[in-house]
């Protein structure tokens, strides 16, 4: 039975950081309600514009609306886990005011940036310094807790679990 208001884990880090994976780990071990979501998926099922023109041109608003589909999944009673990178000060600041009534715990995601580089070269997809760029969303967004993906995934997931479980609830702003 689906609750008033959903929950949010947001998992933010760098691209290449190991949220997917992280993600991937936690859903198995979460309550059984919760959600996967990340923009990636919108952009890997095609939703975005063909032409890479317009895909950029429209990039701030197709975060937008990311953004606001948060808040309408939770509003509707939907447990999530995001999966994102906060690549802006003003992106920080719109999720904390779209999310304000929601039960959000923040997961910061880490890897040491030659590790980054490395899974970069390997999956083939990225641009070699993406995760570098995003090294700076991390001082745009406050923890809940925090982990590094070079410690063993399953150390990492008993950490989130720990953290999420044992979080004082406050009534959201």
């Amino acid at each position: 039975m689906a609750q008033s208001r959903g929950r949010i884990i947001l998992l933010n880090g760098t691209s290449s950081a190991g949220k997917s994976t992280l993600a991937k780990q936690l859903r198995v071990r979460l309550e059984p309600q919760f959600h996967y979501y990340a923009s990636d998926q919108l952009a890997d099922a095609g939703f975005r514009p063909l032409d890479g023109d317009a895909r950029l041109e429209y990039r701030e608003a197709f975060f937008a609306g990311f953004h606001r589909s948060i808040p309408a999944f939770a509003e509707a009673g939907l447990d999530l886990l995001v999966e994102h990178i906060v690549e802006r000060q003003r992106w920080a600041d719109d999720l904390k005011t779209l999310l304000s009534p929601f039960d959000v715990f923040w997961v910061g995601v880490h890897a040491p940036v030659a590790e980054i580089e490395r899974r970069e070269r390997l999956r083939g997809n990225r641009q070699i310094g993406e995760g570098l760029y995003h090294l700076k969303t991390h001082s745009f967004c406050r923890y809940d807790v925090e982990v590094d993906t070079m410690l063993p995934l399953e150390q990492n997931v008993e950490t989130i679990l720990t953290a999420w479980r044992g979080r004082s609830i406050s009534a959201p702003d």
